[in-house]
C-alpha cells in the first residue's frame, strides 16, 4: 500500500477559541501549530487566515505572513483556502483567493454548492472556472473540497472541458450537515466514483474524524486531520493541540503497517514538482 500523506487542518474559518482554547489565530500562531504538525508527521497544511479576534480574513498581506512565516521554518506543503463562504458581501468575489500570488502547492477549490450548516455555500460554474484559471496560473494544485456526489461529476466535466488537468486530487468531506453523511458507504461510493489515477484524502467532522481517518487509512487513502474539523481528542476530552491529533494517525497508520509520506514524496504523489514552490519569494 502506498505510503499515507496526512494533512493537518489546523484552523479553519469557523472554530473558535471557545471551543478549543488552543486554536491558532495569528500568523505566527498558526506558523508554530503547522511546524508542530510537521514534525508530528503531516506532509500538508490546509490553512485559513484570521484576524487578531479570530474573525475570517482576506488580507493578501496576513497570507503572505503565515506563507512567509511557514517557509522558514520547513518544507510542509502549504495548502491555503479559497472559500468564499464568510466573505464580506462588499468585495469582490475572487478576493477569496487574493493571495495565490504567493504560490502555495495546494489550494481548495470548490466546484460545487452545499447548504453549510445553516449558510448557503454557492460557488457558481462561472466563479469556479474563473479559480480554475487562476490557479493554473500561478502553478496551483487544485484540491477538490467533495461534500456530496454531484461535486464528483461536475470536477469531471471541468476536466473534459480543459479547466482541470493531470491527476485529480479530492478530499472527501463527510459529516457537514448539508453535505453526504460520514459512513463507510459514502467513503467507499466517493472513492469508487473518480478516475482510477486520481489521488484521495478524507476528513470527517467532529466525532466523526477519527472513525472517517481510520477507514481512510485501510482503504489507501489519504488522511486529514485537525482542528478545523474536530477540537477533541476523545470524548470530553478537548485535544492539547493539532499535533497530538497529528501523532495519533501517525501511529495508526504505522501500527498497521503503513508508512507516513514525507513532504517531498507526497509532492510527487500529487505530482507537485519537489520542493518547486517551497522557496518560491512572496515578494
Amino acid at each position: 500500500m502506498n505510503k499515507l500523506i496526512i494533512t493537518a487542518a489546523v484552523n479553519g474559518g469557523i472554530t473558535s477559541r471557545q471551543k478549543n482554547p488552543g486554536v491558532p489565530y495569528t500568523p505566527e500562531e498558526i506558523a508554530q501549530a503547522v511546524y508542530d504538525c510537521w514534525n508530528a508527521g503531516a506532509s500538508i497544511a490546509h490553512i485559513h487566515a484570521r484576524n487578531d479576534d479570530g474573525s475570517p480574513s482576506y488580507s493578501a498581506e496576513v497570507y503572505g505572513e503565515i506563507v512567509q512565516r511557514i517557509r522558514d521554518r520547513c518544507d510542509i506543503l502549504i495548502n491555503l483556502s479559497t472559500s468564499g463562504l464568510n466573505l464580506p458581501a462588499d468585495l469582490p468575489k475572487n478576493e477569496a483567493w487574493n493571495h495565490l500570488r504567493y504560490r502555495p502547492e495546494i489550494a481548495s477549490f470548490n466546484c460545487g454548492s452545499v447548504n453549510h450548516g445553516d449558510k448557503p455555500f454557492i460557488n457558481p460554474p462561472a466563479l469556479v472556472r474563473e479559480l480554475a484559471l487562476d490557479m493554473r496560473e500561478y502553478d496551483v494544485k487544485p484540491e477538490i473540497e467533495v461534500y456530496h456526489s454531484g461535486v464528483i461529476n461536475e470536477s469531471l466535466l471541468l476536466r473534459n472541458e480543459g479547466f482541470l488537468s493531470g491527476p485529480l486530487y479530492f478530499t472527501f468531506a463527510l459529516g457537514i450537515r448539508g453535505g453526504a453523511a460520514a459512513t463507510c458507504k459514502n467513503l467507499l461510493h466517493f472513492a469508487e466514483s473518480i478516475p482510477e489515477d486520481s489521488v484521495w484524502t478524507a476528513l470527517g467532522i467532529g466525532k466523526d474524524q477519527l472513525p472517517v481517518n481510520l477507514h481512510t487509512i485501510l482503504l489507501g487513502g489519504h488522511v486529514r486531520t485537525g482542528m478545523e474539523d474536530n477540537v477533541y481528542y476523545s470524548y470530553k476530552e478537548l485535544a492539547r493541540d493539532n499535533a497530538q491529533l497529528v501523532e495519533r494517525i501517525a501511529r495508526f497508520s504505522l501500527e498497521t503497517g503503513r508508512q507516513i509520506a514525507s513532504p517531498d514524496e507526497a509532492r510527487m504523489m500529487l505530482g507537485i514538482k519537489v520542493s518547486q514552490n517551497a522557496a518560491a519569494s512572496v515578494a
